[in-house]
């Protein structure tokens, strides 16, 4: 008879914890879901950091200057779509550009992801084909982080571009 008991005993366990561990919410990378509202507005390009590339890398980014020159590119994001990001001039060889561009968010396996087209002069949006897109890895209202993915030398690596809110 205890034999049985503790059969018994041991299947009520059993269910008992598989119940547990079907109910408990999964520990996984949970994905925000981040609002147009959060990205809309004035940012700027605080830092650029390299994942998987070395620190000393010439690395052009979104096909137009050197990642340098991106720290402290203004980005104006209106709640319109049209915005623009401006470069400035530097003793480093970084020319002053202001470049009109479409943006958007995006949803893409179940994570947020930045994505703007560059426009030229007369030229409307739903006419240009190429874009870029990044992920959005936060956006809290006053600072926000993109994460680029590349390939260097044949691997997997990533751009990390953190923003702060401009007043």
């Amino acid at each position: 008879m205890k034999m049985k008991n503790l059969a018994l005993a041991t299947l009520c366990l059993i269910a008992a914890s598989l119940f547990a561990v079907s109910c408990a919410s999964s520990s996984g990378a949970a994905t925000q879901s981040i609002s147009k509202g959060s990205v809309q507005g004035n940012w700027i390009v605080t830092d650029i950091q390299f994942e998987g590339i070395p620190a000393n890398s010439k690395v052009t980014v979104f096909d137009e200057a050197s990642y340098n020159c991106f720290k402290g590119s203004s980005w104006s994001l209106p709640s319109n779509g049209k915005g623009s990001y401006t470069l400035s001039s530097t003793s480093d060889g970084c020319t002053t550009v202001s470049q009109p561009i479409m943006w958007s968010l995006y949803k893409q396996a179940g994570s947020s992801m930045f994505q703007f087209k560059k426009l030229a002069e007369g030229v409307k949006a739903k006419d240009v084909t190429d874009g870029y897109r990044v992920e959005l890895s936060s956006a809290d209202g006053n600072n926000m982080v993109w994460r680029a993915p590349v390939t260097f030398e044949g691997n997997s690596a990533f751009i990390v571009y953190t923003l702060q809110r401009s007043r």
